[in-house]
């Protein structure tokens, strides 16, 4: 793998841990800034509309602009957005603050994608792309972890402060390290939302929307889960959410082999393997055992198949390729609400803290069915056009 890759890796990591460092330094943020903990969710509530506008509009914005030159600029919006977030006085302006940190998301990915798969040959892509992701997944393992802990000992504004640090090392990484590529030409957005006609590309965002809020609707509530079903201490909750980024961690890398091989049987496989493993949770969490090695498992089959629709979209929108990669990352926030939504739903419902894990085991069947439904259109045949007609034909007569 080309070094260019640990360079879009430095900044998967550092928006990983700028997107979910904020879910454990809730309280301290909320009592610094006297406001609820409601109110403050809305910290992760705005990142996380801020993705989905800014990756398809900044994308459009900038679709004329160098590759690498929309990179390095996304990284700039980021770390501005972070440094914002740490000197931010008030919960108004905090909220601005988040909102402008999760505008480059979308289209860093999206982009980055792009730009990973061009670095290697055609059978490699996928493995190209699970290399950037794993920057996101290791964020899990040690950038929250490492970010919660600074916040709680010497105040929640030094975490954003060291998000901010990381967004200026992945800015010189990614300028000494990835290549530049020719400004793109011939683009207009009229061509670029031609590609969003197919209905494979929507089938795609299905696949994300439904299978990914699988994961969602699992991890959003796990904390409770460890602590109040499997008798966890808080404080060892820690190290099991860390486990949970290793689950990542590995099935971003083996999904990344799997999907060069052949990207839609590594989505079928995973996401049945996904739905298996949330539907196992609601047993295994009363066992301090077998919990732990539930959560790791649920991890790498929920993110084993992002390469894979990542490859996928790539394919299905060759017009719009950066576009149409970016339009993943906006449809995975809406992913992660709708599993938080539907989870929290079944629990306010008064059917226990282990159901989301029962609507997640749905959700992951729902999205497998949307993404056979996909392969099942790639084998149709297609009709075959009509000859045209010859003029002056000539006609034999006998």
């Amino acid at each position: 793998m080309p070094i260019a890759l640990l360079a879009l890796a430095i900044a998967a990591f550092g928006i990983g841990t700028t997107e979910f460092v904020m879910m454990g330094l809730l309280p301290e943020v909320a009592t610094d800034l006297h406001v609820s903990i409601p109110d403050a969710g809305g910290y992760i509530s705005l990142y996380a509309l801020g993705v989905v506008i800014g990756a398809p509009l900044l994308t459009i914005l900038g679709m004329r602009t160098r590759r690498k030159a929309m990179l390095l600029s996304m990284l700039v919006l980021f770390t501005v957005g972070n440094l914002f977030s740490a000197f931010a006085p008030t919960h108004e302006l905090l909220l601005a603050a988040r909102f402008v940190a999760g505008l480059p998301h979308g289209t860093f990915f999206g982009i980055g994608a792009v730009v990973a798969a061009g670095l290697v040959a055609a059978d490699k892509r996928a493995q190209a792309i699970s290399m950037m992701f794993i920057g996101l997944t290791v964020a899990n393992i040690v950038g929250v972890p490492v970010g919660t802990l600074l916040g709680q000992q010497l105040g929640w504004r030094w975490a954003f402060g060291l998000v901010a640090v990381i967004g200026v090392v992945a800015l010189a990484a990614v300028a000494a390290l990835v290549p530049d590529q020719p400004k793109p030409t011939d683009v207009s957005l009229r061509g670029e939302l031609r590609a969003f006609r197919r209905p494979q590309v929507w089938l795609a965002f299905a696949v994300v929307v439904f299978g990914f809020a699988a994961t969602f609707s699992f991890y959003s509530y796990i904390k409770p889960v460890l602590t109040d079903v499997t008798g966890f201490s808080p404080t060892a909750v820690t190290p099991l959410l860390a486990l949970f980024g290793v689950g990542m961690t590995v099935g971003t890398a083996l999904g990344g082999r799997l999907a060069d091989r052949n990207p839609m049987r590594t989505l079928y496989v995973f996401l049945t393997a996904l739905a298996a493993s949330l539907g196992l949770f609601v047993l295994t969490s009363h066992s301090a055992v077998l919990a732990p090695i539930t959560v790791f498992l649920i991890g790498a089959t929920g993110f084993a198949a992002i390469p894979s629709i990542q490859a996928r979209i790539l394919d299905q929108a060759k017009e719009a390729p950066a576009l149409g990669s970016a339009s993943i990352q906006s449809t995975f926030n809406i992913a992660n609400s709708l599993g938080a939504y539907l989870g929290g739903l079944v629990i306010a419902a008064g059917l226990g803290l282990t159901a989301p894990s029962w609507v997640g085991a749905l959700l992951a069947l729902v999205g497998l069915g949307f993404a056979l439904l996909s392969g099942w259109l790639d084998r149709k045949p297609q009709a075959a056009p009509a000859p045209a007609a010859q003029p002056n034909e000539s006609v034999e007569v006998r």
